[in-house]
């Protein structure tokens, strides 16, 4: 949401255009990274240090991919129910970014990345806003006031 501002509220100023920018962004982010794993696969390869190794980094990546981009893919959805846990997966979600970059773009395809969360939310608070509204009186602050009476002092 962080590149939309207000603009996801009424798919205005130019919101087609940013979601077009992110997705094709975020791609562009997760093409170049692999390139950058790559050039470090065959720094590996060219130390000579094995095919288990190889394969180890590999398969870590990988893994750390699948689990970033799943748990991306559910912030989009839902605020996680234990924030702690959230923290601590931290470090694995910043091993697997480029999953996290592709959680982003094919979710950009959709929607604003996080938009349906925060629409749910913003209508929860506009209707919870709506109702403490509505119970008010006409004048807020009067009903709780005594009326003056005449040569009575006030305290």
């Amino acid at each position: 949401m962080r590149f939309f501002g207000t603009t996801w509220l009424a798919h205005d100023g130019g919101y087609g255009l940013r979601r077009a920018a992110v997705a094709a962004g975020a791609l562009l982010a997760a093409a170049a990274s692999c390139a950058v794993l790559r050039f470090a696969y065959d720094g590996l390869a060219l130390a000579d240090v094995g095919p288990f190794v190889g394969v180890l980094v590999v398969a870590m990546f990988a893994v750390c991919s699948f689990v970033a981009f799943r748990r991306t893919w559910d912030g989009f959805s839902a605020r996680p129910a234990d924030p702690a846990r959230e923290e601590s997966l931290r470090s694995l979600k910043a091993i697997g970014f480029i999953g996290s970059l592709l959680a982003y773009f094919v979710r950009s395809l959709t929607e604003a990345p996080g938009e349906g969360l925060r629409r749910r939310e913003y209508e929860a608070a506009v209707a919870a806003y709506e109702k403490r509204r509505a119970a008010r009186s006409g004048r807020p602050g009067t009903a709780a006031r005594r009326p003056k009476q005449p040569g009575t002092k006030r305290r």
